[in-house]
């Protein structure tokens, strides 16, 4: 299958992790038809040099500039018009896949022809991707994916595969801070397309101690509010379970950073 691979890049990310990214693409146990690259606003130099280096090196990698900074949403919805192939995988930047990942997707999508979204669990580093801190697992069929999805993001972004014309019959990336993805799945759930997990690792993701502040505060408190409230609309979820969204989500939007971190690291994996 003719395989269609989508990353968005932009001027604050780290040179050496997107050699490092780009690397794990291009050394796959199953070569993609196409690497999409989009800038999202000008880069600096050295995020320049090393695409410059790839594109010389790898013909099938295509590269497209936006002005400005658009975002992570607006900038992937520009990268899919220029997807040649109906069968799309993500990854980001700072992140590596391991070596079988598009081959043991593909052959999901080969095997079960109503599948619209491939995910799988991924390894979570820090410094070096021999120091794995956690693993996020996900439940791996349709009807389990859907349930979990009324608590938590049923998906892990930086290793999902999809059918670009799934994802563009359920009006694709739409701007929603922080949540971009989640409610793209839930949009996607909503219009009748089914979801699998492979159960077992596929890429190492990057994170660190900053991940976690990022996921508290006020700032995140409200615009997780505005996201269950749209899940309440949408009638994704009913009222009770709003509400103990609610009261599960804010309790650890709030603690202190570390006590955050643990809970994520090990007691929601």
């Amino acid at each position: 299958m003719n395989l269609s691979v989508l990353l968005s890049v932009y001027n604050k990310e780290n040179p050496s992790y997107l050699a490092k990214s780009l690397d794990s693409i291009f050394s796959q146990t199953l070569f993609p038809t196409e690497v999409i690259l989009v800038k999202d606003g000008p880069l600096n130099n050295e995020l320049d040099s090393v695409i410059d280096l790839y594109v010389s090196q790898y013909p099938n990698l295509k590269v497209f500039s936006l002005l400005t900074n658009q975002g992570l949403g607006k900038a992937l919805n520009e990268g899919l018009k220029h997807c040649s192939y109906d069968i799309v995988a993500r990854m980001d930047t700072d992140d590596i896949a391991k070596p079988d990942r598009f081959e043991k997707q593909l052959a999901v999508f080969e095997k079960y022809s109503d599948i619209d979204v491939v995910g799988a669990w991924i390894d979570e580093f820090e410094d070096d991707i021999s120091d794995v801190k956690s693993v996020r697992k996900l439940p791996e069929l349709p009807d389990d994916i859907r349930q979990f999805a009324k608590r938590r993001n049923p998906i892990n972004h930086p290793v999902v595969m999809f059918r670009k014309s799934a994802v563009l019959a359920a009006g694709g990336y739409q701007h929603f801070p922080l949540f971009e993805d989640y409610y793209l799945w839930i949009r996607m759930l909503m219009n009748g397309a089914k979801f699998y997990n492979i159960q077992e690792s596929l890429l190492y993701f990057r994170f660190s101690p900053e991940m976690f502040k990022r996921r508290g505060g006020w700032r995140y408190v409200i615009s997780e509010l505005h996201f269950l409230q749209k899940m309440r609309q949408m009638h994704f979820i009913s009222f009770s379970e709003f509400m103990q969204n609610l009261f599960v989500r804010f309790s650890i939007r709030l603690i202190p950073n570390s006590l955050r971190a643990i809970i994520y690291t090990k007691l929601i994996r």
